[in-house]
């Protein structure tokens, strides 16, 4: 089952990593953000097709963006902490499909083909995508961009 549609919440790391690739494709993106466009490097860019909140809690955004998607992959290396630990936690609530990788740790197409073997097992078509902000986790948005290229890339 192919990906029909991107989502994430926007915020540095894994999220913008995730429209980046979206947009550069040609895929169908969007998510839930919070009010104010809010993200660690200042307001969310306008090109990002994203829908704000009706408050600024991130919890809202996380909450939201788990809830429309069919399942939710989380690119973190290490234990989860802060939003990506609240959005496994929210997942876990709401009986969402979600999956964890490190995009470090195991090689990209090893983990490339984890992830499509999950997608087609869950039926996903709408995909969340969430992970640490890029402070938390140096170098994450450039990871899960390469991570996210191969996936999507191929997405048939």
């Amino acid at each position: 089952m192919p990906i029909t549609r991107v989502i994430s919440g926007g915020q540095t790391g894994p999220d913008r990593a995730a429209l980046d690739v979206a947009l550069d494709l040609g895929l169908a993106c969007g998510g839930w953000c919070p009010r104010g466009r809010a993200a660690e490097d200042g307001p969310i860019d306008a090109r990002y097709p994203l829908k704000e909140t009706a408050g600024a809690d991130p919890a809202e955004r996380n909450r939201r963006n788990v809830g429309d998607a069919d399942g939710t992959l989380i690119l973190a290396g290490g234990e989860l902490t802060g939003g990506a630990a609240l959005t496994r936690r929210v997942a876990v609530e709401l009986g969402k499909p979600h999956l964890v990788i490190d995009p470090s740790c195991a090689s990209t197409a090893e983990a490339v083909r984890q992830v499509r073997r999950w997608i087609e097992e869950q039926g996903i078509a709408v995909l969340n995508i969430a992970g640490p902000r890029e402070s938390d986790s140096p170098g994450i948005y450039e990871r899960a961009r390469s991570l996210l290229l191969a996936l999507l890339a191929g997405n048939e």
